[in-house]
């Protein structure tokens, strides 16, 4: 579903991605941990068509984002660190909006409803966003890829910010989306949080993927990534 061939992007002398080879299957969440810089929220750039890459492809779907780059953002859904929504909308507004933006028309009832799902109550779905704390834009956002059905999902630090129940919340609803067959690409520095979620990890230094933890069945706590990823980095 989410496919890297040799993905390379460089800015005048530097590497930004280095040769990136990655592929992500439906159902599955593989969690991009690095430092500031490593090149994470370069690869999902790259995958979103909003950087070109110098080099190599990416793939959504079967699709290569630079030759079908409409096509493929139909299957796809994108969570920023900063979900961006229109404060003068409510929650309910926004999702309506950014539904219809996407070839999608819901009733109001099932707006709430993926609303509901995605951790919004009634009551706050029809306030101002302007009004909204970070988890609850974030919650909207999430409701957002919910209603267009997206078949690949990228976030990028999900859960920078959100409080322990927040961040809680959000771990299980992507593991309802994987169970659903979406395939996840979040590039987080939460090293627990990807311990929880995740079926694969992937270690970032320098613009290259240097180490993948495909066995986290056999990782008993959080500390064993974190002393992989300190070794690493």
């Amino acid at each position: 579903m989410i496919s890297a061939k040799n993905l390379t992007k460089k800015y005048g002398d530097k590497t930004a991605l280095d040769n990136l080879t990655l592929d992500i299957a439906p159902g599955e969440i593989f969690c991009l941990l690095g430092q500031n810089g490593a090149g994470k929220t370069t690869t999902i750039n790259c995958f979103l068509g909003f950087t070109q890459p110098t080099s190599g492809q990416a793939f959504i779907n079967g699709l290569n984002v630079a030759q079908h780059p409409i096509e493929t953002k139909k299957h796809l859904a994108y969570l920023p660190e900063v979900v961006v929504l229109y404060p003068n909308l409510t929650g309910l507004e926004n999702l309506d909006y950014f539904s219809r933006l996407a070839g999608f028309k819901y009733e109001k009832a099932e707006l709430l409803q993926l609303l509901e799902r995605a951790g919004l109550p009634k009551d706050d779905a029809v306030r101002r966003v302007s009004e909204y704390s970070k988890g609850m834009r974030q919650k909207v956002g999430i409701a957002i890829a919910l209603a267009k059905k997206a078949k690949a999902l990228f976030l990028d630090e999900p859960t920078s910010g959100l409080d322990p129940k927040a961040s809680n919340d959000f771990t299980h609803l992507l593991l309802e989306l994987k169970e659903e067959g979406v395939a996840v690409l979040m590039a987080t520095h939460d090293i627990f949080k990807a311990k929880d979620g995740a079926t694969r990890i992937g270690i970032m230094k320098d613009g290259r993927l240097v180490n993948i933890i495909d066995n986290l069945r056999d990782v008993l706590h959080a500390k064993e990534i974190e002393d992989i990823y300190l070794q690493t980095v």
